[in-house]
């Protein structure tokens, strides 16, 4: 894992800090390195969350460093548009909850990887593009299709297409974000909505989450016969009887994550 990505664990929930001042670009290290921790996550069956910030005040990530761009080498384009690629489908195939704690400046690739997490809490002062279009370039990490389906064509077109800049209120207004917080508080709104995974079954929250992506790229008529199956499929773990009876018993459930 690169030194540039901070993790911490609190309870179940694990916190990612891009820490790469002074605007907390991606390298092709951190992008490799977040890959990893994300994979070294999944396998860890006490993280049922994983909510991911900035380092400092003003930038959540201002996205690559375009100095990797500047020798216009196709050979270190593709190298790059892969890694990021991975990092971030990695990121959003995360099997609990993700969370992207916006305290500053997304931009690019600074909000695609918001862009790829389940969840986006923004402070006040936060500002979200993707510029990319200004140096000739295109959001290669997920981007023009993310946030299409977040926002719907028309915004999408106007943030890609004509450069608009949003403010965390606009972003809130059209879906971009689901929640604007103070300044300075978008990692300890994430923190307290990632506990209240920790009420839910890991096992159905994967399985939860999995149906609402599938939406994507399927049909409503090929995903509710998968819904009913999974549905049944949960009665195979023991999340589902420990669930169950635990509500009847009136106590908090005491989950297993199988």
């Amino acid at each position: 894992m690169s030194a540039q990505l901070k993790l911490e664990k609190q309870g179940n929930t694990a916190i990612i800090t891009m820490s790469n001042p002074p605007a907390n670009t991606w390298t092709r290290d951190t992008l490799v390195g977040l890959k990893e921790l994300v994979n070294e996550l999944n396998a860890d069956k006490n993280i049922y969350a994983l909510v991911i910030t900035g380092e400092g005040e003003k930038f959540f990530s201002a996205g690559a460093d375009l100095n990797v761009f500047a020798s216009g080498d196709k050979g270190v384009a593709a190298d790059m548009s892969r890694v990021f690629g991975e990092a971030f489908e990695t990121l959003s195939d995360f099997r609990g909850v993700s969370i992207a704690a916006i305290n500053g400046f997304a931009m690019g690739g600074g909000l695609e990887v918001a862009l790829a997490c389940d969840i986006r809490i923004a402070e006040a002062q936060a500002q979200m593009a993707l510029p990319e279009a200004k140096v000739g370039l295109l959001p290669c990490a997920g981007g023009t299709q993310n946030l299409s389906w977040l926002v719907g064509e028309g915004w999408a077109k106007r943030m890609i297409l004509c450069g608009e800049r949003l403010k965390a209120d606009k972003a809130q207004q059209i879906g971009l974000v689901e929640e604007v917080v103070e300044t300075g508080e978008a990692l300890n709104a994430a923190i307290a909505l990632a506990q209240k995974v920790g009420e839910q079954s890991p096992v159905a929250v994967t399985a939860c989450k999995a149906l609402i992506q599938k939406g994507r790229t399927g049909t409503i008529n090929s995903a509710l016969p998968l819904e009913r199956e999974l549905f049944v499929t949960l009665f195979d773990t023991q999340d589902q009887k420990e669930g169950v009876n635990a509500f009847l018993e009136k106590r908090k459930p005491n989950w297993v994550n199988g």
